[in-house]
């Protein structure tokens, strides 16, 4: 049995389990979803110093797993699928928020006096990813305004951490479908976010 496989019906499993009310189920599927979490939470903040005076890593995955704690109260996904798509709703909202709370307008850190390190962030940040907390949130934004088929194919493959076979076997697809979802959603958000598309 494939990784994959093997991942699929355990959480078919959880879910099931989920549905007929059990608790223990559930923190199971939360904690699939946290390794991912933390994952996104480092690339988003590694560059950025003055955020990591406000908020650390663990912190935002914290609020993070309690907000999807909160979703899958309410909702009760039936397949993988379902599930990796509250999943990955409930990360990307939790990222923007961060970056909207600490350097929006109204943000804490753009009104508060603190070392520059902007020099430090332009420097670390990837050349493909924003190199600013704006540019995060525009980033999130952007993928909001995607098209059902390209925002599942890429919350598939960016926010979960899923290879396009993957992908293709969890949205019962052809590679090929996954492949051009994939290209389309990155020149959707190349041509949004002006500048180089995600990889």
């Amino acid at each position: 049995m494939g990784v994959l496989a093997g991942h699929t019906t355990r959480l078919n499993g959880w879910l099931a389990d989920m549905r007929r009310g059990d608790v223990t189920a559930r923190n199971e599927v939360i904690a699939h979803a946290c390794d991912r979490l933390r994952t996104l939470t480092h690339r988003m903040l590694r560059g950025f110093r003055r955020v990591r005076r406000w908020a650390e890593t663990d912190d935002v995955l914290q609020n993070s797993l309690l907000r999807l704690h909160r979703a899958l109260a309410e909702v009760q996904p039936e397949t993988p699928r379902q599930f990796y798509a509250l999943a990955a709703q409930q990360i990307r909202r939790e990222l923007l928020d961060l970056a909207r709370q600490h350097y929006g307008p109204e943000g804490i850190g753009a009104n508060h006096d603190t070392d520059s390190g902007i020099a430090a962030e332009k420097k670390t940040a990837p050349a493909d990813e924003p190199h600013d907390l704006d540019g995060w949130t525009r980033f999130h934004e952007q993928v909001e305004k995607l098209s059902d088929e390209q925002r599942e194919v890429f919350d598939l493959l960016w926010y979960e951490g899923l290879t396009q076979p993957e992908a293709a076997t969890v949205l019962g697809v052809s590679l090929k479908t996954v492949k051009r979802r994939w290209q389309d959603a990155r020149l959707f958000l190349f041509e949004a976010m002006k500048g180089e598309p995600p990889e």
